[in-house]
């Protein structure tokens, strides 16, 4: 079957969705969430279809642009460094669907104006439980060799999509005999299992507050083993979201504030490796909390601002837990709980800003 890139709402120049355009049935959250537990259906085969955030909302995002585009700024600018030293021949990005996508854009347009580094810049479906699209690879990895592949993604939570990464790679080299370098690069490393990350800490990236309207128009990916077998994992392009559509926002506004920072921050930059620390907080807080809330399964909980978010923009959720019920981090997940009068708990002895428990559905 014949694929198509696309580039979403983004400039050709900015990225290519190895991703195939399908139409999908709505699945409601709460069905959705009924199937997943049940063991009836993965939680890629469905999708909720998205709709406009309401003008209350929007000016959170905007809130939270205006609070942390500086921070967001210094980190790909510290990201961009980190990839430059350790890919020192050739670069070619190959974000994760769909929240390393506006990364990813970010990354490509600071290498190419203050590194002076064309690199192309894919973005990928890489699934938990199925693993990373093979045959999107192999599309990349016909055009650029695998040592020049740069993962990327906006943060990790519990690690799960850099272990799975991992995991992929290592079936990849053992059916196509070609090795990749199993390294993922993100903003924000909360699990300690990113290669280079530009911070540990849990702040508020802005990208992760909006769903399809800052990353390209471009839904989460969706797996169908029947057509996946012949061709890239698919997505919902949201075209009619078009006037609303903040991508481009997001991307000036962060680059503008690399402009402004670039000077400084070249003369001390130093891309920062999080492993074993961070891992094991992230551990024992997964311990802990199913432990304290009952809960049976660690997919059922979400660590960092950027999980707990997608678990109120995408499923069931049960409860927040907030370090501190006043930081303007976690003002909108404040205002996503109390509109769905999901209950708030302040625990000051969070290591993270936030976590969201996933409602377990019981039969």
């Amino acid at each position: 079957m014949t694929q198509i890139p696309f580039s979403g709402s983004y400039s050709p120049n900015d990225v290519e969705f190895l991703l195939k355009q399908i139409t999908i049935e709505n699945t409601p959250i709460a069905v959705k969430e009924a199937l997943i537990q049940s063991g009836q259906k993965h939680y890629s085969q469905m999708l909720s279809h998205e709709s406009l955030p309401s003008e209350a909302y929007l000016e959170l995002f905007r809130q939270a642009m205006a609070a942390n585009r500086q921070r967001v700024a210094a980190d790909v600018i510290s990201l961009a460094a980190g990839i430059v030293a350790t890919r020192p021949h050739g670069i070619t990005l190959v974000s994760l669907a769909r929240a390393g996508t506006p990364v990813g854009v970010l990354l490509k347009r600071v290498l190419q104006s203050y590194h002076q580094v064309n690199a192309a810049h894919y973005s990928i479906s890489i699934i938990r439980d199925v693993g990373i699209d093979t045959h999107a690879l192999r599309h990349i990895l016909q055009r650029h060799a695998p040592e020049t592949l740069v993962f990327v993604d906006g943060w990790t939570g519990k690690g799960v999509i850099g272990r799975q990464l991992a995991a992929s790679l290592q079936r990849f080299a053992e059916t196509d005999n070609v090795t990749i370098p199993a390294e993922l690069y993100v903003l924000a490393d909360l699990s300690g299992t990113a290669a280079v990350a530009a911070s540990a800490e849990d702040y508020l990236i802005p990208s992760c507050i909006l769903n399809a309207t800052v990353s390209g128009l471009v839904s989460r990916s969706v797996y169908d083993a029947q057509t996946a077998a012949a061709g890239f994992h698919g997505c919902v392009y949201y075209q009619d979201f078009a006037e609303h559509d903040l991508s481009g926002v997001f991307i000036d506004g962060i680059l503008a504030s690399v402009d402004g920072q670039w000077g400084d921050a070249r003369q001390s930059i130093r891309p920062a490796r999080y492993q074993t620390g961070q891992a094991a907080v992230a551990e024992k807080l997964l311990a802990d909390l199913a432990t304290r809330y009952n809960v049976s399964h660690p997919n059922y909980i979400k660590p960092g601002i950027g999980e707990a978010t997608r678990v109120f923009l995408r499923r069931e959720a049960r409860l927040l837990l907030l370090q501190d019920d006043a930081a303007e981090a976690t003002l909108h997940l404040r205002w996503l709980a109390e509109s769905r009068a999901i209950p708030i708990v302040v625990c000051p002895d969070l290591p993270y800003r936030a976590v969201a428990l996933i409602k377990e559905i019981t039969t």
